[in-house]
């Protein structure tokens, strides 16, 4: 049985920090009704087109029902006013400000929804200075700090990080705090809004933030460092000193430091010999059996194509195959959650825009046939059964 099976999520999400949290929970077995505007969401043009549907969009969307709404046409707001109501959850990330043009913020819902629980995903939260400024991942990655301390900024033409830290970190604190709020909900009978700030999401993850809030500027540098090694890099964890301490106390390297030598010329010998020191196995394997005799933690520098014919990967069934909507399958990643007893899986392919307008509306709304087409002949719901 999936967890959260029963539980209705209205998904009023695009791109990456909302859509990553609802598909979890389309995994973990809520029914989750995507509701898009008539151009979909943008996703829809990242990433490799197969089949109807391009990669991104196919990844954290995957399991979804979906339904197409022009919100600028009179009844589209209703519509999603009606479906509100009968949800447990709706999540959304637009701009604060934008819901409540259409009569579909917080105060509005609630009033007719008291158990409702809503979620809303913005950059710098829903109120403040800076609550209305458009916020991506890299603008958070930016002015939380966090950038400031990756390599690519030194360089001549730097650039944000290649993995959306900040989006997929709130979409996991959206989780977490959607989960109390239905907990409180089951013991008060009452729901709740929940304001999700990006910025805050991220600091609340980031492990060297702390430095800066003692006053610290030139911390350590954390986690592992990347050597040059028979087979290819090498990532080994720990401060230098550490790893150092190892290869003299158990490899037995000697120290190679002159006699009366500057603190800079004893680390610059002492790295170069555990350098001349992973170089000097001919092959992987044997370099590796030192490496755990030391204790040390080290892992292979992978491209992510390398990384899918993982043994683990391959173990967990962490990649899966879905319907590429035309006839063929593509490949997304698995949900991590492994219950004992319940089950979480993709559950199903990607929806096509508007292709549940009439099964959500029925199941959900009661509403009939006649209604249903004579929304879609005056433009309030779209229909693209055959994809963008």
């Amino acid at each position: 049985m999936n967890p959260l099976a029963g539980i209705k999520i209205l998904d009023l999400t695009r791109v990456l920090a909302g859509p990553f949290a609802t598909r979890m929970l389309n995994d973990l077995g809520a029914d989750v009704v995507k509701v898009e505007p008539p151009e979909g969401d943008v996703t829809r043009h990242f990433g490799t087109r197969l089949g109807h549907q391009t990669g991104y969009f196919a990844q954290f969307n995957a399991g979804k029902r979906a339904i197409c709404v022009d919100f600028t046409q009179p009844k589209g707001p209703e519509l999603i006013r009606n479906l509100a109501k009968l949800a447990d959850v709706v999540i959304e990330n637009f701009r604060p400000g934008v819901l409540a043009k259409f009569g579909l913020d917080w105060p509005q819902l609630s009033a007719e929804h008291p158990e409702l629980i809503m979620v809303s995903i913005s950059g710098f939260g829903q109120t403040g200075p800076e609550s209305r400024r458009p916020a991506y991942a890299g603008i958070i990655h930016a002015e939380s700090g966090w950038l400031s301390r990756q390599a690519k900024v030194a360089s001549a033409h730097p650039t944000d990080s290649q993995l959306s830290v900040a989006d997929t970190t709130s979409g996991l604190h959206s989780l977490v705090a959607m989960f109390a709020a239905l907990r409180e909900r089951d013991q008060t009978g009452i729901g709740q809004h929940i304001d999700i700030a990006m910025i805050e999401a991220l600091l609340t993850v980031d492990d060297y933030f702390f430095w800066a809030l003692e006053g610290v500027e030139n911390h350590p540098r954390g986690g592992g460092e990347i050597w040059n090694a028979p087979g290819g890099p090498i990532m080994i964890m720990g401060d230098f000193k550490w790893v150092w301490k190892c290869a003299t106390e158990i490899l037995e390297l000697r120290d190679p430091s002159p006699k009366g030598c500057s603190l800079e010329e004893k680390i610059e010998g002492r790295r170069k010999a555990w350098e001349e020191y992973l170089l000097s196995f001919k092959t992987r394997p044997p370099l590796l059996s030192a490496l755990n005799r030391a204790n040390l933690a080290w892992g292979d520098v992978k491209t992510a194509r390398e990384a899918i014919a993982s043994p683990t990967l391959t173990h967990r069934e962490s990649l899966v195959e879905i319907d590429d909507r035309r006839g063929g399958t593509r490949r997304v990643v698995q949900s991590p959650y492994r219950f004992s007893q319940s089950e979480s899986e993709v559950r199903g392919p990607a929806p096509l825009k508007g292709e549940h307008n009439y099964e959500v509306l029925t199941d959900w709304v009661g509403m009939s046939e006649e209604d249903i087409r004579n929304l879609t002949e005056a433009g309030v719901l779209i229909e693209e059964s055959t994809g963008d």
